[in-house]
């Protein structure tokens, strides 16, 4: 036991006041406050590791509980952190903080043996050196209380961007179509976006006559991928499979509404601006284009 262990025990153990311990044994009362005060303070590395702990659980729910270690380190050198991706990954299992790990998901391509499929003009190329040079979509079910609800979908393979997300109870060309017309007024209109490729499966609902019209009227080049290759239309894939890991997983939706209401929010306030792409570089889509854009001016 130290001297200055030994003046703090004899008030602990005997009452004796610190003033007097510290005059009989002839030691300065300003040196054992400063030991007392050392006792009570954490070490620096405490401190810090539960400065970490806190900004890691803040990154972590900002996030809606959805970014492993890589991302939250991201997050955390955004705001001015310097710390190692280790660090985080130990802070996050103090914490008992897991990302969940994603399932696969039911395919719904349903081929019209009767149509003939376009050109595969992508061939698993999923990079893009510009907007609206690629565009990949498809469709998934989601469901609910009171029945499937379906989601088509429309990304920018520039920067992983969801430019169309139209539902509907149907899996149709109709759904499609709403979906191409939500993308093409996302990127300004039909001069904007003549000559991009969209690319599929050779699901019905792609080679329908009303969609491939509505396609040629945008200007719109269709590809498409083999019947029965996720791998020829990955980068779609993908999207689904994130889509269930961060938002379907999470959920039980009593009706088509919530569901459709959920899907968009997530969409609107957290995919497109700011869940973070490894393909962008980890910045969110709506920031790589932004970037891309302020580098081209």
């Amino acid at each position: 036991m130290s001297l200055a262990a030994f003046i703090a025990d004899q008030r602990t153990s005997h009452d004796v006041p610190h003033a007097v311990a510290c005059r009989a044994l002839t030691v300065s009362e300003s040196w054992f406050y400063k030991w007392h005060h050392r006792q009570h303070q954490p070490a620096p590395s405490e401190q810090r590791r539960a400065e970490l702990d806190a900004a890691v659980a803040e990154a972590f729910e900002a996030a809606h509980g959805l970014h492993g270690s890589p991302r939250v380190l991201i997050d955390l050198r955004a705001v001015g952190w310097t710390v190692s991706e280790k660090s985080v990954a130990k802070s996050m299992a103090r914490q008992g903080l897991v990302a969940r790990p994603k399932k696969r998901r039911k395919n719904l391509t349903r081929p019209d043996k009767r149509a003939a499929p376009f050109p595969d003009l992508v061939q698993r190329d999923f990079a893009a050196s510009a907007p609206n040079i690629k565009w990949v979509g498809d469709m998934t079910e989601i469901p609910t209380d009171e029945g499937k609800l379906y989601l088509s979908t429309a990304i920018d393979l520039f920067s992983r961007r969801l430019l169309g997300y139209a539902t509907s109870a149907h899996p149709d060309a109709e759904l499609a179509g709403e979906t191409i017309k939500m993308a093409v007024a996302a990127r300004g209109g039909k001069d904007r976006v003549a000559g991009v490729i969209f690319h599929s499966d050779r699901g019905s609902t792609y080679t329908a006559h009303d969609f491939t019209v509505l396609c040629d009227k945008f200007g719109i080049r269709q590809s498409m991928g083999r019947t029965g290759s996720c791998f020829d239309n990955a980068a779609a894939e993908s999207f689904f499979s994130t889509l269930e890991h961060e938002v379907l997983s999470r959920h039980h939706f009593k009706t088509r509404k919530e569901a459709q209401q959920t899907i968009v929010d997530w969409v609107v306030d957290f995919y497109n601006r700011r869940r973070r792409h490894s393909s962008c570089g980890m910045q969110s889509p709506i920031d790589y284009e932004t970037s891309a854009a302020n580098r081209a001016a």
